[in-house]
């Protein structure tokens, strides 16, 4: 189960699903209100459990590994947390899974109608969402069919609603304490040029986790655009090592 992180929509696994599934059966997920899943709250952490745990039921899927890219890693250690036994394996991936904090004030300053207008320009734009992007993607080259995947998801109806809704929670996350409890079979990966989550923050979580972890070369914070094979080749070495433990 591939989990992708904040403002990602699924897409981002477009290129490390399909080697993925070679081997195995593969799901890439939108965590609301991010890609074109339904805008309805709350976006919360436990909900986003929620939903995992639900697609896990409804499927009946046995032991997955759960992927969690940036803020899809909170998520990933909070359903291996609340689901020991029946959890293959999590891998984060250019996520400590830590919070960041709430800029509560700052969803309060966020009013129309100047929000509504700086979000539909700032949304819309390739020469804005081009730069955020580059920033996650060294060397990619950003044409507009490109940024088209990251932009039109953002015209979902709710959207800038949704956004705000969430900004007064924060980028949310899992305690120190929390990660230190996690018994789960773990692995953390990073690109080694990641920009946005250091690479010493990856070194933290996994030191925590008691963790291996693996540094991926040429590589930013969207590691699984930016190195899609060698990202694949990891996970997938670590889903047969958790497929080959006894459960």
């Amino acid at each position: 189960m591939l989990l992708p992180g904040f403002l990602e929509p699924s897409w981002v696994w477009h290129e490390v699903g399909p080697l993925l599934g070679r081997t195995y059966r593969v799901f890439a997920l939108d965590l609301p209100p991010f890609g074109f899943s339904q805008r309805r709250g709350p976006y919360t952490l436990s909900r986003w459990e929620e939903l995992v745990g639900g697609f896990v039921a409804r499927l009946r899927l046995a032991h997955p590994v759960v992927v969690g890219h940036s803020l899809g890693a909170a998520v990933a250690v909070s359903y291996a947390l609340d689901h020991p036994r029946t959890t293959g394996g999590i891998v984060l991936l250019d996520g400590d899974a830590l919070p960041i904090g709430g800029p509560g004030w700052l969803a309060n300053l966020l009013l129309p109608p100047w929000y509504t207008s700086l979000f539909r320009i700032g949304t819309s734009s390739d020469w804005i969402v081009g730069r955020i992007v580059s920033g996650a993607w060294p060397h990619a080259k950003l044409t507009h069919s490109v940024l088209e995947n990251f932009e039109a998801p953002f015209r979902v109806a709710g959207t800038d609603a949704a956004l705000r809704s969430l900004l007064r929670h924060g980028i949310q996350g899992v305690s120190v304490r929390a990660l230190e409890h996690v018994r789960t079979k773990r692995l953390v990966v990073w690109g080694a040029h990641d920009t946005v989550d250091s690479v010493s923050a990856g070194r933290k979580s996994a030191a925590l986790l008691h963790a291996r972890f693996v540094l991926v070369p040429n590589a930013g914070h969207l590691s699984m655009l930016g190195a899609p094979a060698a990202v694949a080749a990891v996970i997938a070495r670590f889903a047969r090592g958790s497929a080959s433990e006894p459960k």
